[in-house]
Formats: C-alpha cells, sequence, structure tokens
C-alpha cells in the first residue's frame, strides 16, 4: 500500500497581517480626501485673495468626484481594494462619534411630525416599489430586495434581507446596483432641488435623510448643503435604519410561510443580529454628552474625529462606485430603481415642504 502523501494545508492570514492588509487602502481613502478638503481650501483661498466670488465646493463633492475619477480610469488595484471597502467603518464610526454633538434634547427635538414623516416614507417605499416590481414582472425576491433597499439602508439592508430570504445572488447584485447608482444621482440632484426651493437647513436636511437610501449617500448629500443639514439627513436616516431588524423579520416570516425561506427560530435574536449597533453607540455618546460625561474641549475633539471619519467615508463613495459595473447590471430593475426613486423623493419633498411652510418642523 502507497504511503499518503500529506497536502499542504491553505495558509490563514493572522488579524496583524490582515491588518497590515487594509493599511494601504485607508492611506488612499486618506489621501482621496484629504485632497478634497485641500481643493476646497485651495479655491476659497484664491477666490479670497482675488475678491472673485467663488463658488463654494465642499470638500465632500471634492473627494467623491476624485474617488470617481480614479476609480472609473484607472481603476482601484488590488492592493487597496480591502482597506477602500473600509468606508462603512468609518461612516459608522462616524455616526456614533456625531453624536457628542447631539444632546438628547436634540434627538428628541426630531419631533412627532419628522418621526411620523419617517414611518410615511417606509410605508410608501415598501408599498410602491412592490407595486411597480410586479408591473415590471420582476422576480419577487429581487421586488423584495429593492424595496427593503430604497425604504430603509440601502446595500447594508439588501444585504441582510439576502440571507433572511434565501434570495439569489444575482438578485441581491441587481437591487445593489440599482441603489448605488441612484445614491451616486442623489449626490448632485439634490443640493441643486434644495437651493432651488430655498430649503431650510432643517427641511432640506430631514429631505435628504427620508429619500436617499445608502447611509453614506444621504449623510454626503446633506453635508454638501450645510452641516447643519448634514447633522439632521444623519439623525433622520438612523431613524430610518433602526427599523432594519423589523422590516427584514417581517420579510423572513413571509417567505417562510411561501416556504422559499428557512423558518426563523428565535424572533428577538434574529432582530438583535440584524439591528445596526451602531445606532447605540450613537444614542450612548449622546447620552453621555448630555449629561455633562465630556469637557467643551472633549466634545470638540470627538466632533473632529467625527468629520475625519466622515471624511475617509467620502472617499470611499467615490472609490466604490465604478459606473460601468453598475451599467452591467441590466435595465428593468435600475428602470423599477430610477421610477420608484423619482416618485418616493418627490412625495417626500412635498411632505416636507408642506410641513416646512405651517411651521410643523
Amino acid at each position: 500500500m502507497a504511503d499518503s502523501v500529506a497536502l499542504p494545508q491553505p495558509r490563514t492570514l493572522g488579524w496583524s497581517n490582515r491588518a497590515l492588509a487594509l493599511v494601504p487602502g485607508i492611506l488612499l481613502l486618506g489621501a482621496v480626501g484629504y485632497a478634497g478638503k485641500f481643493l476646497e481650501q485651495a479655491i476659497a483661498a484664491y477666490g479670497k485673495a482675488r475678491h472673485l466670488h467663488l463658488p463654494n465646493i465642499e470638500y465632500v463633492l471634492w473627494a467623491i468626484l476624485i474617488g470617481l475619477l480614479i476609480s472609473n480610469t484607472v481603476g482601484v488595484p488590488a492592493l487597496f481594494r480591502a482597506g477602500v471597502a473600509t468606508y462603512e467603518f468609518w461612516l459608522k464610526m462616524g455616526i456614533v462619534l456625531l453624536g457628542a454633538r447631539f444632546l438628547v434634547g436634540d434627538v428628541l427635538r426630531l419631533g412627532g411630525v419628522s418621526l411620523a414623516l419617517v414611518a410615511i416614507e417606509i410605508a410608501l417605499s415598501l408599498a410602491f416599489m412592490t407595486v411597480l416590481g410586479r408591473a415590471f414582472r420582476l422576480r419577487p425576491k429581487l421586488i423584495t430586495l429593492l424595496a427593503v433597499g430604497s425604504s430603509i439602508c440601502g446595500v447594508s439592508a439588501i444585504i441582510a434581507t439576502q440571507g433572511a430570504i434565501d434570495a439569489d445572488e444575482e438578485d441581491s447584485s441587481y437591487a445593489i446596483a440599482a441603489i448605488l447608482a441612484l445614491g451616486a444621482i442623489s449626490l448632485f440632484l439634490f443640493p441643486v432641488i434644495g437651493h432651488g426651493l430655498h430649503l431650510s437647513d432643517r427641511g432640506y436636511g430631514l429631505w435628504a435623510g427620508l429619500a436617499v437610501d445608502n447611509t453614506a449617500e444621504a449623510s454626503a448629500a446633506g453635508a454638501l448643503y450645510s452641516d447643519a443639514a448634514g447633522k439632521m439627513a444623519v439623525l433622520a436616516k438612523t431613524c430610518r435604519n433602526a427599523t432594519i431588524g423589523f422590516v427584514v423579520l417581517a420579510y423572513a416570516l413571509y417567505w417562510a410561510a411561501q416556504g422559499q425561506a428557512a423558518k426563523v427560530q428565535n424572533k428577538a435574536a434574529f432582530l438583535w443580529s440584524k439591528f445596526p449597533k451602531f445606532v447605540l453607540g450613537f444614542l450612548l455618546i449622546s447620552i453621555l454628552a448630555s449629561v455633562g460625561f465630556f469637557t467643551k474641549p472633549q466634545v470638540a475633539a470627538i466632533g473632529n474625529l467625527s468629520r475625519w471619519a466622515f471624511l475617509l467615508t467620502f472617499a470611499g463613495v467615490g472609490l466604490r462606485t465604478n459606473l460601468r459595473e453598475l451599467g452591467k447590471q441590466g435595465a428593468r430593475p435600475f428602470l423599477v430603481g430610477a421610477i420608484g426613486e423619482i416618485i418616493i423623493a418627490s412625495l417626500t419633498l412635498g411632505l416636507v415642504y408642506g410641513a416646512t411652510q405651517l411651521g410643523l418642523i
């Protein structure tokens, strides 16, 4: 009998090597973000020195544009991709740290009307995207993914729902592509519409938080308008994000009842697994700031850390958006997403504008 030959085991990277693999991409995020900040300051200084009234283009847009330019020309080399993918971590960290700038009273002042608008947006999005998807004869689970992505928190909601309802990866990629493409478009259209209608910072921020799907793009769309609008957009979007566990659970139960998904054994554990933990971090930091746990210099320092985290986030939005790849995913999911987003954005804009005019928000 021949001696058995031991096959070499695949090598697994230790935590230190995995951490080192992230460094090049994180440095690229920092470089792109800082380049956006540098361009903003350089253009402002040039205009001031020559007494020119140049448009004030925020670093947020510059960072995204530089990232888009890199991603859609030379591309992002493999060496940098792991680190660039951490932009979602920096987004969540930025939101948690942003809690220091929101006292509990600020959170409560979001108000019953604003919270009602969040609930209306979620209900409208789920219902309208479902009807529209059926009209375009999309696959049922693809309709579910588009509905959840447009109503709650974009890509994160789609990924969470995919596993819960046993959806195909192809359906997930279609839905993600549509949401990402529409999120990129919103960055350019929303500020223009907001300024055209002379929306207040609070009104515009609420609209961006209601109508833009991905948290990163919602934060960026708000920040492009003003710092105050950016804070409001994050707050409204965080309220939408907090409902993800309940919405995903409802769809998981529905598809399980249809015999097309695994049954949910423990509803409480399921909700906890899907609940976005950074929301709890945001609330904790806000409570600590409200009771005076942080000194004023510490609050300022935490606020600066939050801005740096968002700087990396916005750079990542551009670097992770490949317009050619988005175009390969097919027209029908994008059309459903586009029509749905236009209708939902218009309806929520009308609701926010009306509430603003009546002095309700």
